[in-house]
């Protein structure tokens, strides 16, 4: 018996996704991160610095999607890492991946909320940015349980017309690009490279992954695709190379716009932009303001798309209470691990400002979080790659990393640099990712009996 019957979460999630659906889940989740968050990187690296960054991170991030859909399409699960993990060290192996993954993408949505919120102030100042954020997590928490179908074509078209707004902006301020605005400065404020400019790029790895964090969210809809052997190597492959063109073309036009220092510490760097060629009352910046919402709503609403299945497939296997496995019996999502999510994300919105590590607001802090959460799976991932590659060399593989070891090998040491620098830039959140590690880790061992008694029903 499957141990997903075993749990009493029937009735199963149903496969209904298509190939370009899926396309619109891997770049929707990630499409919010060529609007904003990402000119950060320019504070500390300078315009060529963070594209030397960025380069070396589109790489670990291309290197890895081959080498991840190759477990994707081997082990659909709606778990993803934690199923990969799981087959390949056992289940603190499971655990490890499934609790740095829970930790990504529950934490990733309150950011996007309130910058949602705070979208909507600058609009409308009369409405709250907390209220405005909260009010996004029911609506589309809504939209996710009343069908994935409905959700995953809403979030398609949410994709298309982001991705058209990018490309928008980047015809627009093609005619005013200047190839000497976007080299002044731009090895950490110097015209030339030098040693000194190593440090400032290292510490722009955070900025650069927002550029990709959350691709990988596409293996939560593996049990829900029509055909997951087929349809995900197309959808990761063309969505990873869809989001690196983008990014390269966003971050190129942006800075070669005008003074790009302007726009290294501000939330909407492609507004600002787009005003120093076409002026603060071009037609062109209004739209881009306002179709910029979309790029917000794209991720946020796939992101919850993705702790949803994580909180489901840990609970279906009791790593986390079996409550949050049930299925809706009409709308065939898991409802229960939609709300949990959410209720962890409304809470932080509302704890924002009441709690500081660091001197930084809690929401800019769960952003690194999300990002320690997403390298440790990647490492993971890689690790379980390997060690499946010789214990069942046998495994049915639809899909094979091209270039192994060499790929996978690079997206590891790609990671573990990541891992290292953002250790070493954010000591304190990492000892609180680490400490949240650790809690799990004790409900884990708490919660033993109840997988090994699942264990044994399922053998019979």
């Amino acid at each position: 018996m499957k141990a997903h019957q075993a749990s009493g979460a029937a009735p199963a999630l149903q496969q209904t996704l298509g190939t370009v659906q899926l396309w619109g889940i891997a770049v929707g989740l990630v499409i919010s991160g060529e609007y904003f968050g990402w000119s950060y990187g320019w504070a500390s690296a300078g315009t060529l610095g963070f594209t030397i960054t960025a380069l070396f991170i589109a790489a670990m991030y291309t290197t890895f999607i081959f080498s991840f859909t190759e477990l994707t399409t081997s082990i659909p699960h709606a778990g993803g890492p934690f199923a990969y993990s799981k087959r390949a060290f056992g289940p603190l192996g499971g655990y490890l991946a499934g609790a740095a993954t829970l930790i990504e993408f529950v934490f990733a949505p309150p950011a996007i909320a309130l910058a949602i919120g705070a979208y909507l102030n600058v609009q409308f100042p009369a409405v709250d940015p907390k209220t405005a954020a909260v009010g996004a997590y029911l609506v589309f928490m809504t939209l996710n349980i009343v069908g994935v179908q409905i959700a995953a074509s809403f979030e398609l078209l949410m994709t298309l017309l982001a991705i058209f707004e990018l490309l928008v902006f980047m015809g627009v301020v093609a005619p005013g690009f200047s190839m000497a605005h976007f080299v002044k400065g731009g090895w950490s404020g110097a015209d030339h490279f030098s040693i000194a400019s190593i440090p400032g790029m290292f510490a722009a790895i955070p900025f650069a992954i927002w550029f990709f964090l959350a691709i990988e969210g596409v293996a939560m809809a593996a049990e829900e695709a029509k055909d997951p052997k087929r349809s995900i190597p197309i959808a990761y492959i063309t969505g990873i190379i869809t989001l690196v063109l983008l990014a390269i073309g966003v971050m190129v036009f942006a800075g070669g716009a005008g003074d790009w220092t302007k726009l290294a510490n501000i939330n909407d760097p492609l507004p600002q932009a787009m005003k120093a060629i076409v002026g603060e009352n071009s037609n062109w910046l209004h739209m881009l303001v306002w179709l910029g919402l979309f790029g917000l709503i794209a991720s946020f609403h796939g992101i919850i798309l993705g702790y949803s299945r994580q909180i489901y497939a840990l609970a279906r296997e009791a790593y986390l209470p079996r409550y949050f496995a049930k299925i809706h019996p009409r709308f065939k999502t898991p409802h229960r691990a939609i709300l949990a999510g959410g209720v962890i994300g409304i809470a932080a919105i509302y704890s924002d400002e009441l709690i500081k590590i660091g001197g930084q607001t809690l929401t800019a802090n769960i952003v690194t979080m999300s990002v320690f959460g997403a390298i440790t799976m990647y490492i993971l991932s890689m690790l379980s790659l390997f060690k499946l590659r010789r214990s069942e060399p046998d495994m049915v593989r639809p899909f094979r990393a091209p270039f192994f070891p060499v790929f996978p090998a690079i997206a590891l040491a790609g990671a573990g640099v990541c891992m290292a620098t953002m250790i070493y830039y954010n000591p304190l959140i990492f000892g609180v990712f680490a400490a949240f590690m650790a809690g799990g880790y004790a409900f884990f061992l708490s919660t033993r009996r109840n997988r090994q008694e699942m264990a044994l029903y399922d053998a019979v």
